[in-house]
């Protein structure tokens, strides 16, 4: 097995943004070892200590600036993820939590590493039809059944 095809093991977290329309919340990627361009809900890898739920408001707070308070705890679901991003393959199951806002709140990064500084492309609001019109890559793939879901719920 070639390097780039083991696993790596960062459990991470996720949240879908719903806004006072119905619409969902995306951050636009490339990945800079591919060239890769994705769309993807807000999340990242959950810190030693930190439980799901404070890994996705903290995540959460800092990819957008939205307050980490309005992940709901009691609303999730487990999502299978076999992914590459930076040239690395990750295989985990996420939680996916939800969050609701009146309006379309502004979305203003906080807290961006440096690697994220240089692959975020952008961010938007988004209906279920305009995210399955988009040119470039869904992270997840199955992403548009997962808001389904989760709007049900």
């Amino acid at each position: 097995m070639d390097q780039s095809d083991k696993p790596t093991e960062r459990p991470a977290a996720r949240v879908i943004c719903f806004d006072g329309e119905g619409r969902v919340l995306l951050l636009h990627w490339r990945d800079p070892v591919d060239g890769r361009t994705q769309w993807e809900p807000p999340g990242g890898g959950i810190d030693p200590g930190e439980t799901p739920l404070e890994a996705a408001r903290r995540e959460l707070h800092e990819e957008t600036g939205l307050p980490g308070d309005a992940v709901r705890e009691d609303l999730w679901i487990p999502v299978p993820r076999d992914t590459r991003w930076r040239g690395r393959r990750y295989v985990r199951t996420e939680p996916f939590y939800v969050a609701r806002f009146p309006g379309a709140p502004e979305v203003t990064p906080m807290a961006f590493t440096d690697g994220e500084i240089d692959t975020y492309l952008g961010h938007a609001w988004l209906s279920l039809a305009e995210i399955a019109a988009l040119p470039d890559a869904l992270e997840p793939p199955d992403l548009i059944r997962i808001i389904e879901t989760l709007m049900k719920q």
